[in-house]
């Protein structure tokens, strides 16, 4: 596997949700390179009191930022049809495909999979409580230039983070094995690292 993105982005808390934030950090394998693409919209609902207590972004943080339309041809540019990461990558993938059409990254990587697969043991597996048990926490914010947790650049590093962490010790064949498994897509090819 070459490059890829590791991707998290945020909701307004509307049913459905509409992204405010996207977050995405380039993997070249299983190391960050150090590129970094940080997005807000605002949303034609307003953001909801209660998951702006969770992310921090307010309605008045986005007032002058663009709608999402008005970004999808950037967004498409950096994405590609590269393989994403995330934990949870479902929420991603979902949220992604339905307001960038056509779009389909070429396997999704779900690092919650990951590491419950690999970290039987460990008692919570949200990303925050991961990062914090396994010492993530500073890289992360560094790898974006600040942030805390619920910020779409920071969770997505995080999420980079954590799959080095959990695949470096491992043999080519067992990343294999891990990623194919992770892979909500369910991307069957060779070596993928």
């Amino acid at each position: 596997m070459k490059r890829m993105w590791a991707v998290d982005v945020e909701g307004n808390g509307a049913t459905p949700p509409e992204i405010i934030e996207l977050g995405i950090v380039e993997m070249d394998g299983l190391r960050l390179t150090g590129r970094v693409k940080h997005w807000q919209f605002r949303p034609e609902l307003e953001i909801t009191p209660i998951v702006s207590r969770i992310h921090g972004i307010t309605n008045e943080d986005v007032a002058d930022a663009p709608p999402f339309d008005d970004v999808v041809d950037d967004i498409l540019l950096w994405l590609e049809e590269a393989p994403i990461v995330g934990h949870n990558v479902r929420v991603e993938l979902e949220s992604l495909s339905k307001v960038l059409p056509g779009w389909k990254p070429a396997a999704a990587y779900d690092t919650l999979k990951v590491a419950r697969r690999l970290l039987p043991y460990q008692e919570k597996f949200g990303l925050e409580p991961l990062g914090e048990a396994l010492g993530l926490k500073d890289a992360a914010s560094k790898a974006v230039g600040g942030g805390a947790a619920h910020s779409a650049p920071y969770d997505a590093a995080m999420s980079a983070i954590l799959l080095e962490r959990l695949l470096t010790p491992l043999s080519v064949t067992e990343r294999d094995s891990v990623l194919m498994d992770a892979d909500i897509i369910n991307v069957r090819q060779g070596s993928l690292l």
